[in-house]
């Protein structure tokens, strides 16, 4: 039996095709900014139109298929697939908003609370001194970290820039000055009980820019006041009865 070692890239590979459920917008909005990339650098040759090179970075980032197998299948080179997701994405990220742009947009809106968490994307384990800064211990798997901000609707508003993934929620916000950037435009943030901790202000009078709930321990149960499940007013105060009347 004769073993074939050739790479995907040759002309012996087998090419399949596959479907992205992706929206029109979706696939309109990065093709419409490589074409205008290519303009400004004068660049009107590619080997690829602009539609099938969104196609392509957006099969690596959306399904985390490898360059090589793309490249084979589009006749071009693993590296010029490579250097095409890193310009699609350097052009997204040129598009998101600052943080204190943001946060100033929900004041002149009307708001007063924004919404705080972050997520762990996996990615693949890398090999060498790359690889144990990118393993977290808390999730137990490699990825990068992200820390999203939205509105009190849910509307997202920014993502953060992915770090290692041994960084931890509150660094990744301390890093990028959160609590300053909204102590400046008067907002509160609402968090999980990951992020307690993240608001160090030494202030007692001060109001709390970061809104967290409450940990408890097997010997310290919650206070009544602390607790959600247990309400608040006293038993003899009369409720709201939401019954309609008859």
């Amino acid at each position: 039996m004769k073993r074939n070692n050739e790479t995907v890239e040759g002309p012996g590979g087998l090419v399949y095709t596959a479907r992205l459920p992706l929206s029109s917008a979706t696939l309109n909005y990065p093709t419409d900014l490589i074409r205008g990339h290519c303009t400004k650098i004068r660049s009107p040759w590619r080997a690829l139109p602009a539609g099938k090179i969104t196609g392509i970075v957006l099969a690596v980032l959306r399904c985390d298929q490898r360059p090589g197998d793309l490249a084979g299948g589009n006749g071009i080179h693993r590296t010029t697939v490579s250097r095409w997701v890193h310009e699609v994405v350097g052009l997204l990220a040129a598009r998101a908003p600052r943080l204190d742009r943001a946060l100033k947009k929900i004041t002149r809106t009307g708001g007063g609370i924004v919404l705080l968490d972050g997520s762990l994307i996996r990615t693949r384990r890398r090999t060498g001194d790359a690889n144990r800064k990118n393993y977290s211990g808390k999730s137990t798997c490699h990825g990068l970290p992200l820390i999203a901000l939205t509105d009190d609707r849910g509307r997202l508003l920014r993502v953060s820039a992915a770090r290692p993934g041994r960084t931890s929620e509150i660094t990744a916000c301390r890093h990028n000055h959160l609590t300053a950037h909204l102590r400046a435009t008067g907002l509160g943030v609402i968090a999980d009980l990951g992020f307690i901790g993240l608001d160090d202000n030494d202030d007692p009078d001060a109001d709390p820019a970061v809104i967290t709930g409450y940990k408890t321990a097997r010997s310290r149960p919650l206070a009544p006041a602390r607790n959600c499940r247990t309400p608040c007013w006293p038993q003899s105060a009369p409720r709201l009865s939401t019954a309609s009347p008859t």
